[in-house]
Parts: structure tokens; sequence; C-alpha cells
């Protein structure tokens, strides 16, 4: 698994993620928005990581005795250890929200080993005390059932979909407020250094506005706007 580089998360985490999404939607890829997927702990969003992907597929009776006959490896336990510091757990579920794929107790774990998020399109058990957790989970519901009631886990380090997104192992997760965004591994230097020039123009057209400037003729930012950004920028 590549790692992050330290410079390029710090760039990521100065972005909002709607900046993120519409750098890479002018790049082509305008499936990159998760929407689904929301943050069970408004005071802990925030994220940048290296996905960790979990397949599951609808539950089947024959896949669930040969995992309790052993003839199949308990792969939900297996992700629980094998996810490392500064991953994202992304988890595809197919919105299925009436099963849980973790509850506190596996968030407090992810938290005491430095994971730096959970992302799935299915359901959780009780939300309420995960979202006292400083764990950025990001999930569609709750519910208190197993995962093996109504999904099994066939997968680890595979392409996935979640929310709507495909997902490679590798592929580097941000969330926020606003909610989830994956960028393909190899953009990330691109993406993370023209998102963090980006939130910087932005902040400074945003303190313009708001001394009472006009936005006609300044933002979008025309060429006089960023000729006028540059000259006080010193970019």
């Amino acid at each position: 698994m590549s790692e992050l580089e330290p410079h390029i998360r710090a760039e990521l985490l100065s972005a909002a993620v709607p900046t993120v999404v519409s750098l890479l939607y002018k790049r082509g890829y305008d499936t990159a928005f998760m929407a689904a997927p929301k943050a069970l702990n408004p005071n802990a969003n925030t994220f940048v990581g290296v996905a960790f992907t979990v397949r599951t597929v609808p539950v089947r009776k024959d896949l669930v005795e040969d995992q309790a006959a052993g003839r199949r490896p308990a792969l939900q336990g297996q992700a629980t250890n094998q996810v490392g510091k500064g991953d994202v757990l992304v988890v595809g579920m197919d919105g299925e929200t009436r099963t849980a794929f973790m509850g506190d107790i596996m968030a407090t774990h992810f938290l005491s080993k430095g994971v730096a998020g959970v992302v799935l399109d299915g359901g959780v058990s009780d939300a309420a005390a995960i979202s006292k957790i400083p764990l950025p989970v990001f999930a569609c519901g709750t519910a208190g059932y197993p995962v093996t009631s109504h999904r099994f886990v066939l997968d680890l380090q595979v392409p996935i979909a979640c929310g709507g997104v495909t997902v490679f192992p590798g592929d580097i997760i941000m969330g926020d407020g606003n909610g989830v965004v994956v960028i393909p591994h190899a953009l990330a230097p691109e993406i993370a250094k023209a998102a963090a020039d980006r939130e910087k123009l932005e902040s400074w057209i945003v303190a313009e506005v708001a001394k009472g400037r006009s936005l006609a003729g300044f933002y979008p930012p025309t060429e006089a706007t960023m000729a006028e950004y540059a000259k006080v920028s010193g970019s």
C-alpha cells in the first residue's frame, strides 16, 4: 500500500471537499463524490487517508456456513486487524442499512490504531455511541443486526463501489462536513496542490467581498481578478 506523503495530506486538509470535487470534475471525474454516507459525529468529520477496501455481497446461506466451518476466512475480522494508521476503511454495502458492519467498540479500536476514518454505504450499530467518538465515521444508517444478517464480506483490498463511486485500494479518501470524495492515487499530488491554491484564492475573494466588493467582474475570477490576486499574494 502506497503511503500518503505528509505535504499532500496537509494540502488536502487545508481544502474543502467541494473544491476537490470541482477540480476532479474539470478533469473528467464526474463520479467522485459520495452523496449518501453522512458523518455520524459533526465534530469529527474531517480526514484524509489511503483507502483500505472491503467488498460485501448479499448474504447467502452457503457462504455463512462455509465461514462458520472454517472453509472461508472471517474477512470482517481480518479487515479490522489489517487496516492501519492513516488508512480509511471503505466498505461497499450497496446501501444496505438493515445490517451493521461495525459498532462503537470497533470504532474505538480504529481510533486507538490511528485509522484516519471509516466510510460505508450501509449501516452501523449504535450510531449514538459512535457519534461521541472522535473518529470520522460516515454511514447511511443505523441497525442492530450483525453484518451477516444481510451482507457477507467476500473480499478485501479489491476495487469496490461505495456510495456510487468506484474505489480502488490506495485511492485517497477525503471527507469533511460536506461529504466524501475519492481521489485516484496518481492524481493526488496534482489535486492537492491545486486545491490548496484554490482555497487561498477563494479566501482572498471572500475577504474582499466581505468588505463590500461587488461580484460583477470579480467572481467568478476573471483575468483581471487573477492578476490582482497575483499582485497581492506575490504568486
